[in-house]
Formats: C-alpha cells, structure tokens, sequence
C-alpha cells in the first residue's frame, strides 16, 4: 500500500473543538495536527470540508457481492463502499446455515488481518442471526436457530465478532447475549419480538444496543411497548437504516432527539451500486429501484443500497448540519466500540479522513493514510 509519509489537506478541518480553517498534517498512518484558525461558533465552514471518515458497522455487501461469496468477494465489496467515503467496517453476515456462517466469518477474519490497497480498516465481523426470533425474520433466511452458546463462542473464539444481533426472547437467547458479552462483542436487540419488560431484562445481562432501529422488532404501542419504545425511553446506543426508506425522515429526527448515541448504518446489499432490475438470488427475488431494494412483493425491504456518504447526505437534508451529520456516521461508533483512533480528528488518531466539496461533492478519501 502506497501510504505517503507526509500528508497536507487544506480546508475547513471538523475537530472535537469544532471547525478549524487551515491545514490537516499526516505523518505516515497518522494525523500529526490541524493546524491554522478556529472558526467562530456562528461562522458556517467552507468547502472543502474535511471530516473523519465514516464506519459503517452493519453492511452485508454491495456492488454485486456479499459476506457469503468468499474472501475476494469480501474484499470487493468493502472496496466499494470504501470508495464512498467508508473509513472502517464491520461486514455483516445473515441467517444463513452454520456450514455458511463458518466459511463467512473465516473470510471476514483473513480481510481484517491482511488489509490491501483500496479497503477500509475492517474492524471486525458484524453476526446479525442466525439467533433471531423466527415470527420477525424481516428479509432474512428462514433458517433461524435458538441461542447457542456454545456456537456462539465458537465463533467468537475463530474470528473478532464486534457487533452481533440477538433476539433476547428465544430459547437461550439471553445466554448468547451474556456470553459474547463476555468476549467484548456489543450485543443488539433486533428481528426482535420481546416486550419492553423482556428487552429491559436483557439490557440488564449485557446487551448494549439496537440494530436497525424500529426495523424488524417490536413497536412504540403506548400500553403495548416493545423494543423501539424502549429505546426511545432508556436506549443509548442505536443504529438506524438511513436511507429515509426504512424510517420516515420525522421518525428518525425523534429518534435523533431521544437517543443520545444514535448513530447511521447503511444495511447495505450485494445490489447497493447495481443498475436498477429485478435480481435472482439463490432463494428469492428481489427487485432494485433507486436506493430502494425489495423482496418480489414490492414492499418488504430487503437491506438498503445506500453508501454512508448517502446516509450524510440524507441527514444533512433533514437540517442537521456537518458537525452533527458527522458526529451520527463516524464519532458515535468509534465511541461505541471504544476505538481511541478513529471518529475524531485528532493528534495520534488514523489518518482515516473524508473531504468534502461544495455541494457535498465527494473529494477524496483517505484511510490509514492512504488517499484511496
């Protein structure tokens, strides 16, 4: 990989402290220092803005590949999404047979430890089922198991398992949660039908987020709760589907306002960067449309194909502005995983960056470095 050892970016430069005017110095992998001017509060920063760049911790795949397809299909797909602006990344798997499941999380782990040009830092893997509840499956497999501690730990102890999503109320569930919670994995609520007591209970054994907010779990009934209202009365951290598809734009600004930590996924697909069709898969039919993907029956949505730079885009059309769009797809899932070195533009941190031109124009990308 061809990483320069000296770097300067010049531009409005995003910093904890707020917005800088002036110039951003790498030294090898590393940011060195921003230095120049510090914008007034009140004074709007101008293009190019440089920002830290975005992790995407739920994303299945893109550009005609998946987590499924083997170690360069891997490596594809997160060049991808890369490509767009995406820093670091969890690739996500699905319910799928055991046999699959192995193979995927054996590929992901390969990628994570032999980055090449082009790619994100992958962080680790993303275990979204097979420990769902069956009665909300969402577009996932029907394939789902009980929760499996033994399984799970088998995973765990094979490949880094960062996120994982795990519907506390089936049998065994709230053991899978207690145990990779053990092992350092954040353990989400999703494909979820527990109530908000169930939810509380499981929050109470380790579990430490929610996946796709509002998405394949149960609602905000005001004498029924479930998952989401929970989250909305006691929830911190919470992914959420940005592509204002999954969620209505008033939905996710409440949410904005309710959970502290809220942060963007894309749930993106092998068809995310695909020319709009209908698309075969090995067990169903899906149909791309825009940045709209679902099943053959035109309503229930199958993934996203959005970028994080499109979920950026999104939020800041909903009125919120580049400090706090950028807060939501970079600083709050550094924090959420505890990760010192990225999120923040910092002396020491990667120098895993994102410039921005007018109109939000992509300028460039850099990871660890690296202008990719």
């Amino acid at each position: 990989m061809a990483v320069s050892s000296e770097a300067v970016l010049a531009g409005s430069i995003l910093t904890p402290s707020g917005w800088v005017k002036g110039r951003l110095l790498f030294e090898g992998r590393r940011i060195l220092r921003a230095e120049g001017e510090a914008l007034a509060p009140t004074e709007a920063p101008k293009p190019p803005h440089v920002i830290p760049g975005f992790i995407d911790l739920h994303v299945h795949g893109g550009d005609g590949h998946d987590y499924s397809g083997g170690e360069e299909a891997i490596r594809h797909f997160i060049r991808f999404h890369a490509a767009s602006g995406t820093v670091a990344i969890a690739p996500t798997t699905a319910t799928a047979p055991v046999e699959v499941l192995d193979r995927a999380l054996a590929d992901i782990e390969r990628v994570r430890n032999s980055r090449q040009a082009g790619e994100p830092t992958v962080l680790g893997a993303h275990l979204e089922g097979p420990f769902i509840n069956p009665d909300k499956l969402g577009a996932q497999m029907n394939v789902p198991l009980a929760g499996n501690v033994a399984l799970a730990l088998r995973w765990a102890d094979r490949s880094r398992l960062v996120v994982a999503t795990v519907a506390p109320e089936i049998p065994g569930g709230v053991e899978v949660v207690e145990a990779l919670t053990a092992r350092g994995c954040r353990v989400q609520i999703g494909h979820s039908l527990a109530s908000a007591s169930e939810t509380a209970t499981a929050f109470g054994r380790g579990m430490a987020g929610f996946t796709h907010l509002f998405n394949a779990m149960s609602g905000v009934d005001h004498r029924e709760p479930g998952v989401a209202a929970y989250a909305l009365a006691r929830g911190r951290y919470a992914e959420m589907i940005c592509d204002l598809h999954h969620v209505h734009p008033t939905v996710l600004l409440a949410a904005w306002r309710a959970i502290p930590r809220l942060y963007a996924i894309t749930d993106a697909t092998t068809f995310a960067g695909r020319p709009d069709g209908e698309y075969r898969t090995d067990s169903r039919t899906v149909i791309k449309k825009g940045l709209r993907i679902t099943l053959a029956n035109g309503t229930t949505l199958a993934g996203s194909a959005i970028t994080m730079l499109d979920a950026f885009r999104n939020l800041v059309s909903l009125g919120l502005s580049l400090a706090e769009a950028s807060e939501l797809c970079a600083t709050r899932q550094a924090e959420y995983l505890a990760l010192a070195d990225l999120g923040r533009i910092v002396p020491g941190a990667l120098a895993s960056v994102v410039v921005l031109e007018e109109g939000l124009a992509l300028g460039s990308v850099w990871v660890e470095g690296e202008e990719i």
